[in-house]
């Protein structure tokens, strides 16, 4: 009788990026006969995928691999945290846990399989295929994360992934279509596209021409934008953007949203308004700019929700640099606002920078610039009660269910509580879309009726 196939556990720690990397490592994994452990015990060893972008996050991770260590006692480490120095030129997770396995960067399944190999032997040759052809997710069966690049061509100064994941490498645009394909042929309902920066999709590749079913397709954020609409059209399902930065190109995209090729919704990290705020953080273009644009975009899809971050407390920012900011926000009314107080991240441009805001102020003024958020969300949602919204189901109970509509991403946005159906017999389903009429609302959630 043979024996069990070897358990592997799984923590993964950071943002969508990281998330995909953990979902290639697993889909890896079962194809070679792995199985996933439930928990620290039940496993043989455990891979945890960290995060090394700011202070706390960098904490979380070696706070996780502790744990697992504690727990376990075999862990390999991969992610953005492991290919983080500290001053000295050592390795961060070595120097606070050299009891660790092996330490792997981001995007390095091949690393981090020759790692398990070295310590969990593989059960058996793959043969045959043990995984969908969409691979594993960690996300609920009806959304999904699209990694359409890895790494960013940009420096800002306040940003140390670029050292950690490396310049942009866009995926060929072929490669890209068909999982996207696979996805939605697996019963996906909502694709959200993510990379470092998506407006950049194809520069690294000077816009290659790949193929797709037979026909000509650039590496290029709008024609793989089109294509995925056209294809999520054949599947009634939505394509939603994020990390979207606000080059001239982008404009064409807003069309296709009208159109409801995509949802209506960008996501675009602006960080700041102040041009010489803007400016020591080495962003490019100016509030001026960036209220223009959105005010185009929202002339050409007046249903536009508009999703952005912005740093409070920027080493060296005046008070009148941050009301500068507070006017930008009042007058650009974006749907939805992730503030943060500046934060400084070892290995980043921006710790040398002179006039440091003392903490208090940085985190004060975090709390005006949500403050001012909430009255405008608040507004803002209160203009769709009364109006009629598509919806995509979250959660179903006995009282009715939670969902999103095209303003919600899942996780960082609001979600829509829905009143169960009045029809005899009628239950919500995890996935489906549905009609709903706003009756309600506050400052970030919405309440309906089926």
């Amino acid at each position: 009788m043979s024996s069990s196939p070897p358990k592997v556990g799984f923590v993964s720690l950071g943002c969508p990026k990281a998330l995909v990397d953990s979902e290639q490592i697993l889909t890896q994994l079962r194809a070679e006969g792995y199985e996933t452990a439930k928990s620290y015990d039940g496993a043989d060893l455990v891979i945890v995928n960290t995060c090394g972008f700011i202070d706390a996050a960098v904490q979380e991770s070696l706070d996780a691999i502790g744990e697992a260590l504690n727990e376990n006692g075999k862990v390999i480490v991969t992610g953005c945290l492991g290919a983080k120095k500290d001053a000295n030129g050592d390795d961060i997770i070595q120097k606070v846990h050299p009891k660790v396995l092996a330490v792997t960067g981001p995007h390095a399944l091949g690393e981090v399989m020759s790692a398990v190999h070295a310590n969990l032997p593989k059960p058996h040759d793959p043969f045959t295929d043990l995984v969908p052809a969409q691979g594993i997710k960690l996300t609920p069966k009806h959304f999904a994360y699209l990694k359409i690049s890895e790494g960013c061509n940009h420096r800002c100064s306040f940003c140390i992934i670029p050292s950690m994941r490396g310049d942009l490498v866009s995926r060929p645009v072929a490669d890209v279509m068909l999982e996207a394909e696979n996805l939605f042929k697996a019963g996906v309902k909502e694709l959200l596209v993510i990379s470092q920066d998506t407006s950049a999709y194809g520069v690294d590749v000077k816009f290659r021409t790949g193929f797709w079913n037979g026909k000509p397709l650039k590496t290029h954020m709008t024609q793989l934008v089109t294509a995925l609409g056209e294809l999520a059209a054949q599947y009634d399902a939505w394509v939603r953007l994020h990390y979207v930065y606000p080059y001239p190109h982008v404009d064409d995209i807003i069309p296709l949203m009208a159109q409801g090729r995509v949802l209506p919704y960008l996501d675009v990290p602006l960080q700041h308004a102040h041009p010489d705020v803007l400016k020591r953080m080495k962003r490019p273009a100016s509030g001026e700019k960036n209220i223009e644009r959105i005010r185009a975009w929202r002339d050409m899809c007046p249903d536009m929700t508009i999703r952005s971050t912005f740093i409070a407390g920027f080493p060296g920012e005046t008070e009148s640099e941050f009301q500068y900011l507070l006017d930008f926000l009042a007058e650009a009314q974006i749907d939805r606002l992730g503030c943060f107080a500046y934060s400084p991240v070892e290995g980043a441009t921006a710790n040398a920078l002179p006039d440091p805001v003392p903490e208090e102020i940085r985190e004060e003024r975090r709390g005006r610039v949500m403050q001012l958020q909430e009255e405008i969300s608040k507004k803002r949602l209160q203009a769709k009660v009364g109006k009629t919204l598509r919806v995509l189901i979250d959660e179903v109970d006995r009282t009715g269910g939670i969902g999103r509509s095209a303003a919600d991403a899942p996780e960082i946005d609001g979600v829509v509580y829905i009143k169960p159906p009045y029809e005899p017999h009628r239950k919500l389903k995890v996935g489906e879309f549905i009609d709903v009429t706003v009756t309600a609302a506050d400052s970030h959630d919405l309440w309906a009726e089926a």
